[in-house]
């Protein structure tokens, strides 16, 4: 009766289980949850540290070259030492590398995410036997792993001594256009080639998880195996063409090696972006660091505009 009376004339709320279960809430202090100051301190540490490249490059560029020389990379530029000069340099020089990117990149892009969607759906819904797919699609897998250096050579062999296209587009030349584009269709064919493993496994991964039911009544209704993969496979596979469109338009935008070996120089007429990029600002005098940031930042431009058109369908494509 003494506990119970007790209990009730200070409202029943104060007992030593509470205040124990108060203690392990995770509570410091009135209102202050440490759990959450924790994981948003850690969660700003690292967006902290993943932008700070960025920062540095973005002020860099807007520096004058003794604002670069006197001041640290992250730090803004104070008055005086601010200066768009490098921009606008940057985007006359890249200027016609932006155009010669976009004209192989993008063909090259479309075309592998196409024929990568068609060979997986033929890996995962066409009736042939299962050792086949398996042979075939080990062949995929094989082709990711390849790398560019292992292909340098019989891929400029390749286009030196057998295709020989130069020919072919003869009427071309004939309209004034330069020679040394030749190099953009071997990129874009070259590019072509190599993404199609990787957009054949990603459609593949995709396609796996389709539903079985809605194909097969398809094919009950009369569908053929074109006429399934037209109006149904291909609407329903948006989402996994953006994940692909973007990583395919990342990789072949930003890949030197392949432009520096089938273009070469950075005079020629149909030099990428990537090829003018590598020696932009150098010279006998010295490094231009405003200059080489700002180059580098108008060329990563395109890549992020792809990637924010896109952004929905890639967030419900990797989901899946």
């Amino acid at each position: 009766m003494t506990a119970e009376r007790t209990t009730a004339e200070t409202g029943g709320t104060s007992t030593d289980d509470d205040s124990r279960g108060g203690a392990s809430s995770g509570f410091l202090g009135d209102g202050i949850d440490g759990y959450r100051i924790g994981l948003y301190a850690i969660l700003l540490g690292l967006v902290a540290f993943y932008l700070t490249p960025l920062e540095a490059g973005l002020v860099t560029s807007l520096k004058t070259s003794t604002g670069v020389a006197e001041t640290l990379p992250f730090a803004p530029p104070i008055f005086g030492e601010f200066a768009m000069d490098s921009w606008i340099q940057a985007f006359d020089t890249l200027g016609r590398g932006l155009l010669n990117s976009a004209l192989y990149t993008v063909p090259a892009t479309v075309m592998s995410a196409f024929i990568g969607s068609i060979a997986a759906y033929g890996l995962t819904q066409a009736n042939w036997k299962r050792r086949y797919k398996a042979v075939i699609l080990a062949l995929f897998v094989a082709g990711i792993f390849i790398p560019y250096q292992a292909v340098l050579v019989p891929v400029t062999r390749f286009w030196s001594n057998y295709a020989q296209i130069e020919g072919l587009l003869a009427p071309l030349w004939m309209l004034g256009i330069d020679r040394d584009y030749t190099a953009l269709v071997e990129l874009m064919v070259t590019t072509t080639a190599y993404g199609i493993p990787i957009c054949t496994v990603l459609f593949r991964s995709y396609y796996k998880n389709m539903s079985e039911e809605m194909i097969e009544s398809a094919r009950l209704d009369g569908a053929s195996l074109r006429r399934v993969y037209r109006r149904i496979i291909l609407p329903l596979s948006k989402p996994m063409f953006a994940v692909v469109l973007i990583y395919q338009f990342t990789q072949i935008w930003n890949d030197l090696l392949f432009a520096l070996v089938l273009v070469q120089s950075t005079s020629s007429a149909a030099a990428p972006s990537v090829l003018i990029l590598s020696g932009l600002g150098v010279s006998q005098e010295g490094t231009n660091f405003a200059l080489q940031m700002a180059g580098a930042l108008i060329t990563a431009l395109p890549t992020i505009a792809v990637f924010l058109l896109f952004t929905d369908e890639f967030s419900e494509g990797m989901a899946t």
